[in-house]
């Protein structure tokens, strides 16, 4: 059984560029709502996650809502594992998959298929099944003899549908996603999200950050706000939803 657990998480981002105190750095600090200031050791921090507490349990399609900078990617970098929690407990259980970002790994001097495998092997796909399912992948990317060429020639389209294909070979018990992937033309996209599809309903656990209400009352059964690194609501995705972006 899949779980999630976290209790009192905070997590800090350092910035060691700049470890005197200073009166911009006051006013930073007020305007901020304290979420930047000073550590201990006297460097400047960014509060991303405050005391954050939930748990989600095997089954559920949970939707993270915020603006951009409310702690979404954040808190989904410590279920990943990304992040360690400055203070609290972070305890997952179950085969993490993310899509968080699908372009890591890929070398823009290496072709097609050895970008495959290189991504392949950081999602920690042993390269037995890649080798089993190469022909599909490949017929998947749509790319044809670019395959064989090195990525620096493609088209940003192009560098997303390969990276796409390898990243979707995952199977993971918890799904980590930041926002809904679009990757190529319309046609290319609908084959995407169908293939998104399946992956979700293989996993046990979906996380997604999105902006999109539609999206959110469409697969998830949970939501939660985020706000200043703060849960402000918690709850059924129409629910949340209906305070969030108004009925």
């Amino acid at each position: 059984m899949s779980f999630i657990s976290l209790k009192n998480v905070t997590v800090d981002i350092p910035i060691y560029n700049s470890q005197s105190r200073s009166l911009k750095k006051t006013f930073m600090g007020l305007a901020s709502g304290g979420r930047i200031g000073l550590s201990e050791k006297g460097f400047s921090i960014v509060r991303s996650l405050s005391n954050i507490s939930l748990q989600i349990e095997d089954g559920e399609r949970v939707g993270l809502l915020g603006t951009n900078g409310a702690g979404k990617s954040t808190l989904l970098r410590v279920l990943g594992g990304a992040y360690i929690p400055t203070n609290g407990e972070a305890i997952i259980r179950g085969k993490i998959g993310s899509l968080i970002d699908v372009s890591l790994g890929i070398d823009s001097e290496s072709t097609g298929i050895e970008n495959i495998y290189l991504r392949a092997a950081l999602l920690q796909i042993p390269k037995k099944i890649v080798d089993e399912h190469i022909d599909s992948i490949i017929a998947f990317t749509e790319l044809g003899e670019f395959i064989n060429m090195p990525v620096r020639t493609y088209s940003s389209g192009m560098h997303m549908r390969l990276a796409f294909a390898v990243s979707t070979m995952i199977r993971p018990d918890i799904l980590l996603m930041d926002e809904w992937l679009s990757v190529g033309d319309l046609n290319f996209q609908k084959k995407a999200e169908e293939r998104l599809n399946e992956l979700i309903k293989r996993s046990s656990i979906l996380v997604i950050a999105s902006h999109s209400r539609q999206l959110i009352e469409k697969c998830c059964t949970r939501a939660i706000w985020l706000e200043n690194g703060n849960i402000k609501m918690d709850g059924a995705a129409n629910s949340v939803c209906a305070s969030y972006f108004g009925s």
